[in-house]
């Protein structure tokens, strides 16, 4: 093949050409994302049931509909969420699962038990929706215009902005935390008493006058032949001013003269629900909440995002004005552009790091050629297997740069050796070059390649991962000893010029390096062939090598993925029980002051009603979006500092709960960093032995110095005003239970008893008691309900009340009552070890209480026990290549055993600098066994060729461990300078570039120092076991024939 090629320098041209253009079609193809597909399919099931209590939502709703998805083809998990009034069901499935197919699955299925829900909860709707579980980006409309208040601001976005966006490809959900126009019905329960009316008797009389009707035609179907006219007969019946609905009569008299409904309550437009408020930047806002479909690209769904809204800006009222105060994408973007600067960094420290070993512009600008093309090439393998451009891909790009040109490097120094020793010419010396290391080329790229090999079957989140990874590296070194076969030979024997024997003579710094390394040539061959008359000595420092690697791995803390700057942050806050939303904002006003006063912050976003662990009027959260990291340079203003200092300033304060949290690394599966624990009732112990069993836990781990901020992830109990029906004084005094029912859902819950149509727009209409009358447990017992006498019976009549304590929140995991907990490692601890530390206090929780891990926690488990399986595989995978290459079990063998050389560096470096086992560290250990190998069959390749010569074996190692020590050295120093940029990398997404960049490092430094005095002692002594074998062999069969031949 390379003979093919040096005689035809243009065709490798044109291929060459041909596989860079088709790259460069592809970058501007390929999408950016800053981690591939990795969160499995979800489906969320949501519903509304005004007025209802957690528990009734849960028995009543929640449970039919998770019990009817049990058993779903690729579900995995469930988690529910029963709240006052609400109902979510999140449905996981199997990474690989279609997520229309799952939807449509889970719709036919809702069908089934839909008729076994409230009537009421049918009204609202069921909806199913496939989106992730967690919010990429936020989008707020503010005001600077008095005229337009935060209701005003919630129509605009209801009407204008929802539905395009909800039409955004990529866009999963949008969470509304705003309120849209209603016809609000206040009535007031004394005048109701005062005029002997009922709730029910508004509600009958709004949905009879707000009805619509429908009549028919003039002079259509069998009509005579004779009618004049065809029209449409209407009546434009249906209300939609506060006015119309105010002049409803509810009792008319036998003088004309009649009750309306503007007597007894107050009609106006008003907002659909009071249960949230929001500010961004310090302005009143309302705000939307963007969940991204599985498989979208952040991105791509900002970037159409921000252009939809500022197609809808223009049509928004003077003053009004859109924001983007939290989204993920920027990160994102950052993220890959650091990675790309790290890349270009690669490529010149390894430029110069050839450059010093050839000292010829020629010669290192013919391996430097092999980078873009070998790069652009796998760009374009990438989109054609609907890969993207992303952080792993870019990693295994940049990792990939010291091996593209190990090949090339390979190449040139042997056709320059020829040259010099044996004054051929560059095209006769190409010849015998590529003769001489053909084998050599190929042998190196099968263990680079199939060292990657497993890392590309292995599936979920961690499968994703590494698979990424393993493409881009297989691809890019597939490519590198194609054009080392084809390009190189070719420039080889077309741009290098003649040399004369006494090339390396220079002077000045070059001819310091040249006789320097020389003389290190001579005292390493001497070394070698000392070591390899005593191998004693090498062995054992193998032996103590090997012993390490264990204790070392043992000892190295783990973890899923480092940490990150995201440039953002968010804060979870709950007030006192009790509390309303009022007093809510109050106390997010304080944090959301010292933000915007005291650190660089770009963006202060406050929501109250709702956060990541729930809705409530006591609750809510900031997100906080930092200004750019060019404009945060300083250790003090990074993330990690900012989250410590809003911790210290405001949590511990007595009974409320306020925690900063560091945004997710990965937020597709989580919405923060740390671990998330699920404890679980399987045993029906009861809510309060449950109860007490996670606050005794949460005790314990605030104790505990290898945990922080370890919190219940919920909703704490609040006050509650038990309504207990005594149904025998309700039968004596002849009181329906429905009109019961009905009186109390509608003044205290709110109900929905119809739709008007504002502009465009439908809208509700909503039955709720006047504010002033709902602030007492005694307001409810002022109520009346109608007799079958037409009496008015007060339901203080029948109707005990109480207080207690209930929760306003419940959830369920995999079936089971369950509390969400979340916590993270102390300083100088890594999650793995926090995890360890939880399951050990959780050995103390009474029986029947179980626990598992989810979101990302859940894969970090998964990543550990499927390391050790990875890397047997690929040493396994490395070993049988080279078998089936070479023929041979010994060569593989010698090779094989320089694998824990370099793994030893990679545990070394990661430990000294504190770094854990994550996946990170994983993917540069298969890395590190690949480079090791590759140092090692350079040595082996030669040393068996030269012993099939007939060079005496000790003469073969030593004189094949001398001519490719100028070769090892040059790509193990091109390749550890390659990965140096990651190793060193700061700000954003740096945490995953030290993280892979370090164990690489260190993995190659080891592998190359140690690997260079190590393999000639493997390979000679592999070789006298064969030897030894081979001998024994034929004297056993020698021994044999004489018995054999007296048999015969």
């Amino acid at each position: 093949m390379a003979r093919f090629f040096i005689d035809r320098p243009v065709f490798a041209w044109v291929i060459s050409l041909l596989i860079t253009l088709i790259g460069v079609l592809a970058i501007r193809a390929l999408p950016v994302a800053q981690y591939p597909d990795i969160a499995p399919p979800m489906v969320s099931v949501w519903s509304s049931y005004p007025g209802a209590s957690a528990k009734v939502v849960e028995d009543s709703v929640t449970a039919i509909i998770e019990r009817q998805m049990n058993g779903a083809p690729g579900l995995t998990y469930t988690s529910a969420t029963s709240g006052n009034g609400e109902s979510s069901v999140n449905l996981t499935f199997r990474q690989g699962t279609s997520l229309d197919l799952a939807a449509v699955e889970v719709q036919n299925r809702l069908k089934t038990v839909e008729s076994r829900l409230p009537e009421v909860v049918r009204r609202y709707g069921v909806k199913v929706e496939r989106a992730a579980d967690n919010i990429h980006m936020v989008v707020t409309l503010s005001s600077r215009n008095p005229a337009v208040n935060e209701f005003d601001l919630g129509e605009i976005a209801a009407s204008q902005v929802m539905n395009q966006l909800k039409r955004v490809p990529g866009v999963g959900q949008v969470q509304f935390w705003g309120t849209e126009k209603a016809i609000r019905i206040w009535p007031d329960p004394a005048r109701l008493v005062a005029l002997d009316l009922t709730a029910t008797d508004i509600v009958s009389k709004v949905r009879a006058y707000n009805a619509r009707v429908t009549i028919g035609d003039l002079g259509a179907g069998a009509t005579p032949t004779s009618a004049p006219i065809n029209a449409n007969v209407v009546s434009d019946s249906a209300l939609s001013t506060p006015e119309a609905f105010a002049d409803i009569p509810l009792r008319v008299r036998s003088d004309g003269s009649a009750i309306r409904l503007g007597d007894v309550a107050r009609v106006e437009l008003g907002a659909s629900d009071y249960n949230y408020s929001s500010r961004v930047d310090g302005l009143p806002a309302t705000a939307m909440g963007i969940k991204l479909a599985a498989g979208s690209n952040a991105v791509e769904v900002m970037k159409a995002v921000r252009q939809v809204m500022n197609e809808q800006a223009k049509l928004f009222p003077a003053g009004v004005e859109y924001q983007m105060p939290y989204e993920t994408a920027s990160f994102v973007k950052v993220s890959i552009q650091k990675v790309v600067t790290t890349l270009l960094e690669a490529i010149v420290l390894v430029f110069l790091v050839m450059y010093l070993f050839m000292q010829n512009l020629r010669a290192t600008l013919i391996p430097t050629l092999v980078v873009p093309v070998a790069l652009l090439g796998t760009f374009g393998v990438l989109l054609g297997l609907g890969y993207s451009i992303n952080t792993l891909t870019m990693f295994g790009m940049v990792l990939a740069i010291g091996i593209l040109v190990d090949d090339a490097i390979v190449v040139v120094e042997n056709t320059e050796r020829i040259m010099v020793e044996e004054g051929l010419s560059p095209y006769a010396a190409t010849v015998k070059a590529m003769q001489q290391i053909s084998g050599a080329i190929v042998g190196i790229t099968v263990v680079l390649v199939t060292v990657f090999v497993p890392m590309a079957f292995f599936s979920g989140a961690v499968g994703n991962i590494y698979r990424q990874f393993a493409i881009t590296l297989a691809v890019s070194i597939g490519f590198s000893a194609f054009l080392a076969l084809s390009l190189t030979p070719a420039l080889c024997a077309t741009l290098l010029r003649p040399v004369s024997h006494e090339h390396h003579e220079k002077r000045g710094f070059f001819g310091w390096f040249n006789r320097t390394f020389a003389l290190g040539t001579e005292r390493y061959t001497r070394t070698v062939d000392k070591t390899l008359r005593h191998p004693w000595r090498a062995l054992l420092v193998y032996g103590l090598v090997l012993v390490a690697v264990p204790l070392a791995f043992m000892r190295l803390p783990t973890a899923f993925i480092p940490e990150e700057d995201t440039g953002s942050f968010m804060v979870m806050a709950s007030e006192p029980r009790g509390a309303t939303l009022p007093e809510a904002m109050t106390a997010l006003g304080r944090i959301e002051r010292y933000l915007m006063q005291n650190e660089p912050v770009k963006h202060v976003f406050v929501l109250g009603g709702w956060n990541e662990f729930g809705a409530g009027p006591g609750g809510g959260m900031l997100y906080v979006t930092l200004k750019d990291w060019h404009e945060r340079t300083s250790k003090h203003d990074g993330v990690n500092a900012i989250v410590e200092r809003v911790n210290e300033k405001f949590m511990g304060q007595p009974d409320r709960m306020m925690i900063a949290m560091n945004s997710p690394a990965l937020p597709e599966l989580g919405s923060s960093n740390g671990f998330n624990l699920r404890l679980q009732d399987r045993a029906g112990v009861g809510r309060d032995v449950f109860t007490a069993a996670r606050d005794d836990l949460l005790h314990k781990a605030a104790q505990d110095p290898v945990l922080k901020n370890v919190i219940f992830a919920g909703q704490g109990d609040v006050p509650q005003v038990d309504v207990s029906l005594d149904r025998r004084k309700m039968e004596a005094l002849k009181v329906n239970m429905d009109d019961v029912n009905t009186t109390l859902a509608t003044m205290f819950g709110s109900d929905y008893v119809g739709d008007f149509m504002l502009g465009a727009e439908s809208r509700r209409v909503l039955v709720q008691s006047d504010g002033r009358r709902r602030v007492s447990p005694e307001d409810i017992g002022n109520l009346r309900v109608r007799n079958a006498n037409g009496e008015m019976v007060p339901l203080s009549a029948f109707v005990a009340l109480k207080w207690k304590l209930g929760s306003p929140q419940l959830t369920r995991y995999n079936g089971y009552p369950s509390f969400t907990i979340q916590g993270e490692s102390a300083p100088g601890k890594s999650s793995g070890e926090a995890m360890a530390r939880m399951e050990e206090l959780m050995k103390a929780l009474p029986a029947g209480i179980g626990h598992e891990w989810s979101g990302q926690s859940l894969e970090e488990r998964d990543s550990g026990a499927q390391a050790p399986i990875l890397f047997a595989l690929s040493v396994l995978v490395v070993f049988l290549a080279l078998a089936a290459l070479y023929e041979s079990w010994a060569i593989p063998a010698a090779v094989i055993m320089v694998v824990p050389l370099g793994v030893i560096g990679a545990l070394g470096a990661v430990s000294l600098l504190g770094m854990p086992n994550d996946i990170y560290f994983k993917v540069g250990l298969i890395a590190t066994i690949g480079l090791s190998a590759k140092n090692a069959i350079l040595i082996v390749e030669v040393a068996n060729d030269l012993t099939r010569q007939g060079m005496a074996w000790l003469d073969a190692t030593v004189e094949a461990a001398r001519l490719r020590l100028r070769p090892i050295m040059m790509t193990s120093l091109a390749f550890g300078f390659g990965v140096v940029p990651l190793a060193i990398a700061s700000g954003p997404a740096s945490g995953a570039q030290r993280a892979i960049g370090v164990a690489v490092l260190g993995g190659i430094v080891t592998a190359t120092v140690l690997a260079i005095f190590l393999v000639p002692v493997f390979f000679l002594t592999v070789g006298r076991f064969v030897r030894r074998s081979h001998n024994d062999g034929k004297a056993a069969q020698a021994d044999a024939a004489p018995a054999v031949e007296g048999k015969v």
